[in-house]
């Protein structure tokens, strides 16, 4: 079995450790840890051993009074994760972390805030791996009303807070969505530039990535289901996109709670994929079904002279509302993973599928292909991250 390549699963406070076989896109289950509250997202160090981990009790009905930064030390050999150092207090709940692009030294992990406050904090990252501090801010930074990213450019420069806004809701008007840019410079972010095309009206952002080589950023459009690209110049982001394209199948049957998701470039920069996510329900037989929406990644191949994507493919997932997929290092297999069970209408039964984690292998054209799902029983829990990491040097 290849077990140079360890995913991480989340379901609430347990953290899995799974031993995957590329070659036979096969996961197999080791070890669970706990961590101080329900993980919210997880970044791997450079030098890929440490794993960074934000926690948080935020849930429906729940304050988010319990916030919490750790780092893991990853097993070379085996992938298990053993706790690394003190627990960093966060002011708030980190929806999202990244750690800084400093070739091997890592030198900061940013957690972005949207709950009950917007902001970003910065932890320092000590020569052995361990979390310091947070560094202390002169500016207090607008980053919009509900950020939902932070991202560092390749360069390690800037900051971008990926601010979703918010959609028109019980009577109210929404609020606008923005990329705002930040220069950093050895912990301390100042303001620099807001992207918001026509005032962020139709630009309801959820994540973004970088291509490896080329000065491009994908962007996928939460609220509106639509994929932007953008040019960058150095550090600089243009302010309107180059290119714009429909995520979804069928736009004429879109249902309630159709949302885009998660982004992420091909390691080979040649193709580019974008969760479909629904979970909206209707009423049968006094049950709360699955109300039709599209569950699917999209696949575009990237243009390598102009960066255009181009869409190739819509692959069912398989599951519910994939919160967030990953890749192995090779780019040759991809696994995605939903957040809850779902109870769905089979004629006039009402089936529960399970959360599960579905296998795909990547194909040389970019196009996915259904190998199996991983079944993931949580009861009322939720799994609400997984990422591959590759293990480091022995």
């Amino acid at each position: 079995m290849n077990s140079r390549v360890a995913l991480y699963g989340a379901v609430d406070d347990e953290l899995t450790h799974y031993e995957v076989d590329v070659d036979n896109a096969s996961l197999t289950r080791r070890a669970t840890v706990k961590v101080p509250a329900n993980v919210q997202y997880a970044w791997p160090h450079p030098s890929r051993q440490f794993l960074y981990v934000a926690t948080s009790n935020r849930g429906a009905g729940l304050k988010a009074d319990n916030n919490h930064l750790t780092a893991w030390r990853i097993n070379p050999h085996t992938g298990a994760l053993t706790p690394h150092g003190p627990v960093q207090t966060l002011p708030m709940r980190a929806v999202h972390i990244c750690v800084s692009p400093c070739g091997d030294s890592g030198g900061y992990v940013l957690s972005g805030h949207n709950l009950p406050k917007s902001g970003v904090t910065v932890n320092r990252i000590n020569a052995d791996g361990t979390l310091g501090t947070a560094v202390e801010q002169p500016h207090e930074l607008d980053c919009g009303p509900y950020p939902h990213q932070v991202r560092m450019t390749p360069s390690g420069r800037t900051t971008i807070v990926v601010d979703r806004g918010n959609a028109p809701h019980d009577g109210k008007p929404g609020d606008p969505g923005a990329l705002r840019l930040f220069r950093f410079n050895n912990g301390v972010h100042e303001p620099l530039a807001v992207i918001a095309p026509d005032g962020g009206k139709h630009f309801g952002i959820r994540h973004l990535d970088f291509h490896p080589t080329k000065p491009w950023v994908y962007i996928s459009l939460e609220i509106q289901s639509v994929l932007n690209m953008f040019r960058m110049t150095g550090d600089s982001l243009e302010t309107q996109a180059a290119f714009t394209h429909d995520l979804l199948a069928d736009r004429a049957n879109i249902k309630p709670r159709q949302m885009a998701g998660t982004v992420h470039v091909h390691p080979s920069g040649k193709f580019v994929y974008f969760a479909n996510r629904a979970d909206g329900t209707v009423d049968y037989q006094g049950q709360k079904v699955f109300n039709g929406g599209e569950n699917s990644i999209a696949v575009f191949a990237i243009n390598p002279q102009t960066g255009e994507p181009t869409l190739l493919q819509h692959a069912d997932t398989q599951n519910y509302h994939v919160r967030t997929f990953s890749f192995d290092p090779s780019g040759k297999i991809m696994v995605a993973a939903s957040i809850h069970g779902m109870q769905v209408r089979s004629g006039n039964t009402v089936l529960t599928v399970p959360a599960a984690m579905s296998m795909f292998r990547v194909g040389d054209d970019g196009r996915l292909t259904f190998v199996r799902r991983y079944d993931v029983e949580h009861g009322e829990r939720t799994q609400y991250w997984i990422g591959m990491v590759e293990l480091p040097n022995p």
